[in-house]
């Protein structure tokens, strides 16, 4: 990215909650730049804080300190110019693929022609051409994973977020929807921030990773990863920051 346009700003963000009358932090004093376009990996130990941060981007909680600005303009709650994938799908049973894919656009009052040629582009985008009258329990688990991927960009969203969207598939499920995902990035060119405690697969997705410390989050690094895609996950230069990263990672507690 030769130009970097920034496109949302966190600015010392903290986050705490009260558990047992005493006050425990999640998220402390973080501040960071997303860039227009980018594929930003936000990388740190389990139950760090980095859904708790994840949360606050897409406004489904309020820091206790701080401020974040979405193309210059201060952000005060959930914006409709982002969207997010959850590892828990939750997909509406009773409802096909074209109906889950569909639900959020139908709620926004977009007209039934309209948002069913909307959603038909995601769901041809994602693979499950051929699926749409389909019900949740008839699809596999990387099948489900395509349709919340669907789901969140037929809202047209500028930044798509994604907590740790693949952990709960297998191994070989898992690799097949890394390799999906950057196909989607690169053909849509929308801005992802994706929440990942897998070393190898922030480096195998991001542009950027931010590297965040034991609970509380704090930034802890950066890392530009300058390697051409598709990435080669034995080549010295990826092993090379692999071990980099890993050697930097605080210990899960």
């Amino acid at each position: 990215m030769d130009e970097k346009k920034i496109r949302l700003k966190l600015e010392n963000i903290s986050q705490s909650f009260v558990v047992n009358n005493e006050v425990q932090d999640a998220v402390s004093d973080v501040s960071l730049e997303v860039y227009d376009n980018e594929f930003l990996v936000l990388l740190g130990p389990g139950h760090c804080g980095k859904s708790v941060l994840l949360n606050i981007i897409g406004g489904l909680e309020k820091p206790v300190s701080g401020n974040l600005y979405l193309d210059g303009e201060k952000l005060s709650g959930s914006d409709t110019r982002i969207s997010m994938v959850f590892q828990r799908l939750a997909l509406m049973p009773w409802k096909t693929v074209m109906g889950n894919v569909e639900f959020g656009p139908q709620i926004a009052g977009i007209d039934k022609a309209t948002r069913r040629k909307n959603a038909q582009k995601y769901i041809d985008l994602v693979g499950l051409t051929g699926f749409e009258k389909s019900y949740p329990n008839q699809l596999s688990g990387g099948m489900k994973q395509r349709v919340g991927i669907a789901r969140a960009y037929a809202t047209n969203p500028e930044i798509l977020l994604m907590d740790e969207p693949f952990g709960q598939l297998d191994a070989q499920t898992r690799y097949a929807m890394e390799e999906e995902i950057q196909r989607i990035w690169q053909q849509e060119k929308r801005t992802i921030i994706f929440v990942t405690n897998n070393i190898e697969e922030a480096v195998y997705l991001g542009d950027r990773i931010i590297l965040l410390s034991e609970c509380p989050a704090t930034v802890k690094q950066i890392y530009d990863v300058n390697l051409p895609r598709p990435r080669n996950t034995i080549d010295p230069e990826f092993l090379r920051i692999r071990k980099e990263v890993s050697e930097n990672t605080d210990l899960a507690l």
